[in-house]
């Protein structure tokens, strides 16, 4: 086994960011784009391929279609409506999410249409309730410019965002339409060829630009990046979905190259073993004759009405646990593939005897194949509709290991690995959309999208440091959260330290949601209204996080509810002064020997139950004045 460099081996890595615009409703009908917790509506649907235009059916979409899954949908009239289950056309396109995708192509240097021409592309995997999403491309061309390189623009398109997953579990797939509908743009770049450090500065450039505008949601889900490798000699690129964390971005790079590499040295090894199309490969149903054997796998297949077979392949021993490099195998590839089609896997010649198999039953099954101690031969059960499709899969997939990267799209794993998705999709899946007429681009239009092009990154967190005096963390740290907006508005319609309304909403709040805490219960509304207590002294610095916390935990939906759960209250000065008197003159043995050091302890003491009552800096300053009091008399 070899170990693996990415060096000298030609990786080419091309980037699509699809990032949700930050509008207030989706891009074909008047809902409000809210995530629910609960649906009052519920229906169900069966997708199928259809052909295209030029009468061809999409690889993609007939993978999909043998899966023969059942697809329920859960709604809230909330957030979707009659257009998101298909019952109504798409209403008008949104102004909003037209004029951000027109400022975006402008800031990328994109040469934007004049007339844009909404297209279906076909999409089965229930994603979408009409078999179908739709797009809109409004530019091609222009660059972005990263550590003095340009990188190219292909393309930018709006299109509607898929329909949330919720559950995937044998032949039912659950969704909600709480995300379907939301504008979305894709921004497509011009391979580049570089290490994955490179590619990582481009993508974290190209998010920076984005966030730039002020128009796009932040958070987890709103931003994803879709990663197409291909190595030099390999012969077909590769897409890699899902990729939500730009942390994982390098992590799959290096693993997809090295996949890549390995299925060439895996190629190399088939061909050098003058093996060549199988297509003809000789199968055999053993399924009877393996009643006896004592695999649990087999055992469950079996009771399940499963049907077995048997597949040989001539001269193929020791190629399916061939492995160039650790973890890349082509008896891997092939369980990835397989358990897609609800299957958990298939026995290889290769890792038998194992899993209850024992050495007899082998010989069955070489016996009825008429296997050579140089052939090798493949095992699955699964069920009469479904396993020789499945196997006609397994032979084409290792029919692309003997020519080298076969052309799939492959999904992103949280520990940086990739796996099998579906075929990568072809022309076929895309079709004009005959409900939404071309839509114009006015030169009025571009003009007031090139006006409002963004600053860049550095030069919006340089203007905001400068207009509220915050440090360069800070500054950066707001500008990046999904509270830029709301500081800014609270910041000049109150007289609260701008730093300390950042650090509330920048790092009390995140502190608040690892503990467990939601901050989709903490509405801007009640945000706002806090400031303004503070501002007007009804409530202390000291009492905000107090209140978010128990909004955020559920308890209390306003402020107000909030101060009287928590029973906040303000102390008048002599309240406090007496207060104060007290711990100090309860404590005067502290005081005389720790002196002014003792401040710290009695702090302490004052906060357990003053904290929310006063503000810290006045306690601190009473307490100050009554340890002098003390000493003086000493």
């Amino acid at each position: 086994m070899d170990e693996f460099s990415i060096e000298n081996i030609g990786v080419k890595v091309g980037l699509e960011i699809h990032q949700q615009l930050d509008t207030k409703k989706k891009l074909f009908c008047n809902c409000i784009p809210l995530e629910s917790v609960e649906y009052t509506k519920k229906f169900q649907r069966n997708l199928r391929a259809v052909k295209s235009e030029l009468g061809e059916y999409d690889p993609a979409a007939l993978f999909e279609k043998s899966k023969s899954k059942t697809i329920m949908y859960y709604a809230n009239p909330q957030s979707s409506c009659l257009v998101e289950e298909d019952e109504e056309p798409p209403h008008n396109l949104d102004k909003d999410a037209k004029e951000i995708s027109l400022i975006i192509a402008s800031s990328l240097n994109s040469n934007i249409f004049s007339e844009i021409y909404p297209m279906r592309k076909t999409v089965i995997d229930g994603s979408n309730t009409t078999g179908f999403q739709r797009t809109m491309l409004i530019s091609q061309g222009g660059f972005i410019e990263v550590d003095g390189e340009k990188v190219g623009v292909q393309s930018v398109c709006l299109e509607e965002d898929a329909a949330k997953l919720l559950t995937d579990r044998g032949s039912i797939r659950e969704y909600s339409l709480d995300r379907l509908g939301v504008p979305l743009i894709e921004i497509a770049l011009e391979p580049v060829e570089g290490s994955p450090t490179k590619i990582k500065k481009i993508a974290l450039y190209l998010g920076k630009l984005l966030r730039s505008t002020k128009k796009v949601t932040r958070g987890i889900g709103s931003i994803r990046q879709d990663v197409n490798i291909s190595i030099k000699n390999g012969g077909a690129v590769v897409e890699i979905k899902g990729v939500q964390q730009l942390d994982q971005l390098e992590k799959i790079i290096e693993f997809e190259a090295k996949r890549q590499h390995g299925l060439i040295k895996i190629a190399e090894k088939l061909q050098k073993s003058n093996i060549k199309d199988i297509s003809n490969a000789f199968i055999c149903e053993i399924t009877n004759q393996w009643e006896k054997c004592q695999s649990k796998i087999i055992q469950k297949s079996l009771k399940d009405g499963s049907v077995i077979k048997a597949v040989k392949i001539p001269n193929f021993s020791g190629m399916f646990g061939y492995s160039p490099y650790d973890g890349i195998r082509l008896g891997k590839e092939i369980g990835q593939l397989v358990k897609f089609y609800g299957i958990g896997g298939i026995f290889h010649s290769d890792e038998l005897p194992d899993y209850g198999i024992e050495q007899d039953d082998i010989e069955i099954v070489k016996n009825i194949l008429n296997a050579k101690p140089d052939d090798g031969f493949f095992i699955i059960a699964a069920p009469d509709s479904k396993i020789d499709f499945i196997i006609d899969s397994i032979v084409s997939r290792i029919n692309h290991a003997i020519r080298g990267v076969p052309p799939e799209t492959r999904l992103a794993t949280p520990n940086g690995e990739t796996i099998f998705l579906r075929p990568r999709p072809g022309a076929s899946r895309m079709y004009p959309e005959t409900d939404i007429p071309p839509i114009l681009v006015t030169k009025k239009e571009l003009e007031n999208a090139k006006s409002k092009i963004p600053m860049s990154w550095d030069e919006s967190i340089e203007e905001l440091r400068k207009k509220y005096n915050l440090n360069l963390q800070l500054a950066e740290q707001v500008f990046d959260s999904q509270y830029i907006e709301l500081f800014e508005k609270i910041s000049l319609s109150t007289k609260v330290n701008p730093t300390f309304i950042a650090s509330i909403l920048c790092s009390s709040i995140t502190n608040l949601e690892r503990n467990g805490l939601s901050a989709k219960l903490l509405n801007d509304e009640e945000i706002l209204k806090t400031f303004q207590f503070l501002d007007s002294n009804k409530i202390t610095k000291e009492s905000v996080e107090i209140i978010f916390e128990d909004i955020m935990s559920g308890k209390s939906k306003t402020i107000e509810e909030a101060i009287k759960n928590t029973s906040i209250e303000f102390l008048d000065e002599i309240q406090l002064e007496e207060f104060i008197k007290k711990i100090t003159n309860e404590n005067k043995e502290m005081v005389k020997n720790q002196k002014e050091r003792s401040i710290g302890p009695l702090m302490g003491i004052a906060m357990k139950d003053l904290r929310g009552k006063a503000s810290g800096e006045i306690i601190n300053k009473l307490l100050l004045k009554n340890i002098k009091k003390i000493l003086e008399a000493n």
